[in-house]
């Protein structure tokens, strides 16, 4: 890269945001874990001595480092592209000494809210709890940004995160077969850093329902029911178990949320392997005018891995659509979802058995970017998405 680093592996999710008119700059997650033993930057290179300097001259940087070496190699790498030339100007390591940054979101404000997916903790090798988010601010030169965690947004296991601009509310799912959909309030709405309150969903008349329908249909395809949203308190525990606590005071699990988007005032998020088959479930929050509150429903659910396997990574087409990635076994698709339940299919991964992930439009919706997760590939698929 243009900053002398190699691009890192595991390429996941990432966000497309506009810094003139033909040039955008895509942040991409690496979800790369704890490695005691291995940098894929240092040892086993021949350019070995150059990253020891790097991590020497950027230790305050980086979230978790001692001594100028660290264990985790997770962080987001950011590329300017020149949307009218079709060419990356520069290409660089944006965010470092983190682990397993799986996927996140665009704040209104202009920057990506990367997540950790891990809630590894101080000790062995690290010297940090992990299981924080982290903003990244985008630079057209090289830039690594000072990993600082965003503490009041919880620790647990993140996925994704989507803003909701007019409320300021922050949605937040967790990977994890008895994970929590968690809202989050900040005091100030565009300075996460100063902290606010961490709630989760609740359905309104059954405490602590679980809505994967893998052993009882508890879920109606459809039908709408009614949230109430909990508060949480010691968000940022040293223990691993904030969705337990929020479960017990009538939280609802969802099996494995993952993707998750915000359009036209509707939350759109999956839950990879919800339903009787696990093959994955897309569910629809719609918030309350009036109050606090809202609706959520069961927009899809998948009865034929042949038509939809393990829903992930999702997007809302400028067109109105739902596109998403499967995360299955391999030779993994995009997957255009209408509103009236009808399937299509954009592409098939005919390349290796690597999944889809980090898909992002560009701000004038004209091209829709998306990683192959290893090797690290970042595609640039162009419409005409009106005829899709």
């Amino acid at each position: 890269m243009d900053d002398g680093l190699l691009v890192p592996p595991n390429a996941d999710g990432m966000a497309c945001i506009k810094l003139s008119k033909n040039k955008v700059i895509l942040i991409r997650n690496h979800e790369i874990g704890h490695v005691p033993r291995l940098s894929p930057f240092v040892k086993r290179h021949p350019y070995g001595n150059f990253f020891r300097n790097f991590f020497k001259t950027n230790s305050d940087k980086f979230y978790d480092i001692k001594k100028n070496k660290t264990h985790c190699f997770g962080g987001t790498t950011s590329i300017v592209y020149d949307t009218k030339h079709e060419k990356v100007e520069s290409q660089y390591l944006s965010l470092a000494g983190t682990l397993v940054n799986c996927s996140g979101g665009v704040t209104p404000w202009g920057t990506w809210i990367t997540c950790e997916e891990t809630t590894l903790a101080n000790g062995r090798g690290l010297t940090k709890n992990h299981g924080y988010n982290f903003e990244v601010v985008p630079s057209v030169s090289p830039k690594l940004n000072k990993a600082r965690p965003l503490k009041g947004m919880g620790r647990f296991r993140h996925e994704g995160v989507a803003f909701d601009s007019n409320s300021g509310y922050v949605y937040q799912t967790e990977d994890r077969s008895n994970g929590l959909l968690y809202r989050f309030n900040p005091n100030v709405k565009n300075k996460l850093l100063s902290g606010g309150k961490l709630e989760t969903l609740s359905f309104r008349d059954w405490r602590g329902i679980d809505t994967s329908n893998q052993k009882k249909n508890n879920i109606i395809l459809g039908r709408k029911y009614p949230v109430k949203w909990i508060e949480l308190k010691n968000v940022s525990s040293n223990k691993d178990n904030l969705r337990e606590r929020g479960q017990a005071m009538g939280g609802a699990t969802f099996s494995r949320g993952e993707g998750i988007f915000y359009s036209n005032e509707i939350l759109y998020f999956t839950a990879t392997t919800g339903g009787k088959n696990r093959t994955g479930q897309i569910w629809k929050y719609t918030p309350n005018k009036n109050d606090s509150n809202g609706i959520i429903e069961l927009f899809y659910e998948s009865k034929d891995a042949n038509v939809l396997n393990m829903p992930d990574n999702i997007v809302i087409s400028p067109h109105g659509n739902i596109i998403l990635c499967e995360d299955a076994k391999g030779r993994d698709r995009l997957v255009c979802i209408k509103s009236d339940g009808s399937v299509s299919y954009l592409a098939s991964n005919a390349f290796n058995n690597a999944e889809f992930a980090g898909l992002t439009f560009s701000p004038d919706g004209n091209i829709l970017f998306v990683n192959i997760y290893s090797p690290t590939m970042t595609l640039a698929i162009k419409g005409p998405w009106e005829e899709l």
